[in-house]
């Protein structure tokens, strides 16, 4: 066992704790920056030290192309190739290679590089390869996603290649510092996520994950979704909502139950203007900021960015200076960080809904 989750506190079904690792503990829930290419965008690892996240991921299909994960490997591993101390998980790449409509058959997803063209077959034992060269803390199992909406036989037929790919990542895993986490599909199907969730857990790894939601279906159709696989989850393992990170969708995952999280959003938002506050969503391109002196977001103390004003970056994002978007970013990346700190503080509290309301307040 590479990998442990201690439950601390509890609302309702929603829980703090912590996960400790071989190389050390992450108070959950927590959310986790996305280094796609071991580079969090317009961040260096100096600005990740900053905002000091216990965990970040790394994406194993971008890295597999570019620098490629023997490379890696050979510097010593993505934590010394990037000079990062804190955890690492790396995703399988499935969502990324599902997202270039790959041929799928049981040996392999066979799809076109985006870099240079070529035809690639990612396979379940190859996506564990790569992510042992990485040497990340955690790896995920290579799964096939479902686009929705999907026809109900489909996600079943994608559920049990899930399944079956998961069994050889399994097989193939030998890194023992690396925990390796399973990954629960069946698309908004309720019957399909149970089966997933009791199925996987079954075949036994160091956590599980939820894929194939928040992939444009409804929060009316995610939530019980994601209920029926919880259900089915060991509380004593790390319980991980892929692809995440919305603040009304990260709340709520944690009102079910969720301890982990990941999303391009905030860094995408910002790279395009766009700030989180306790205001909801603020586009400081807007013409509204061009003369405001006040800081991103005045409700929010422990800003990394509080001492650049909305007119300031208002006039780096109109000239395109690309320091519009390192500054936005860690905005949005502390304060994401802040709001889940306080569900944390909520959750011991016995407070979770009442903050749950003032985020809805503002984030639909």
């Amino acid at each position: 066992m590479t990998i442990s989750m201690t439950v601390e506190h509890s609302d309702g079904q929603a829980r703090t704790g912590q996960i400790t690792t071989p190389r050390g503990a992450i108070a959950t829930p927590v959310f986790m920056p996305v280094g796609t290419r071991a580079a969090v965008k317009t961040l260096d690892t100096a600005d990740i030290e900053r905002l000091d996240p216990p965990i970040i991921l790394g994406n194993t299909y971008h890295l597999m192309e570019r620098p490629g994960s023997k490379l890696i490997a050979d510097l010593g591993g993505l934590h010394a190739f990037m000079d990062w101390n804190g955890h690492i998980l790396t995703d399988s790449g499935g969502f990324q290679v599902f997202s270039l409509q790959p041929k799928v058959s049981e040996e392999a997803a066979r799809f076109k590089s985006v870099y240079d063209g070529r035809y690639i077959d990612l396979s379940p034992e190859w996506a564990v390869e790569i992510q042992q060269d990485l040497g990340s803390d955690i790896a995920m199992v290579l799964d096939v996603c479902s686009a929705l909406p999907a026809e109900k036989a489909d996600l079943r037929r994608d559920m049990e290649l899930s399944l079956r790919w998961a069994q050889r990542c399994k097989d193939a895993h030998s890194l023992d510092r690396q925990a390796l986490f399973g990954i629960c599909q069946g698309g908004v199907e309720t019957d399909l996520r149970e089966e997933s969730a009791k199925r996987t857990v079954e075949l036994g790894f160091d956590g599980y994950a939820i894929g194939g939601l928040s992939v444009g279906e409804s929060r009316n159709q995610m939530v019980p979704a994601l209920q029926a696989a919880i259900a089915h989850l060991p509380v004593d393992k790390p319980r991980y909502f892929m692809g995440l990170g919305d603040p009304l969708g990260l709340i709520t995952a944690v009102e079910n139950g969720v301890d982990m999280f990941d999303c391009v959003l905030p860094t995408r938002l910002a790279r395009h203007g766009t700030a989180l506050t306790w205001q909801g969503r603020l586009n400081l391109k807007n013409k509204v900021f061009a003369t405001d002196s006040g800081p991103i977001d005045p409700d929010f103390v422990h800003d990394l960015s509080g001492r650049y004003s909305r007119a300031y970056i208002r006039h780096l994002l109109v000239t395109k200076e690309p320091t519009a978007g390192k500054i936005i970013t860690l905005h949005n990346l502390a304060w994401l960080a802040d709001l889940v700190t306080q569900m944390r503080e909520a959750i011991k509290k016995g407070e979770l809904a009442a903050l749950k309301a003032k985020v809805a307040a503002v984030y639909s």
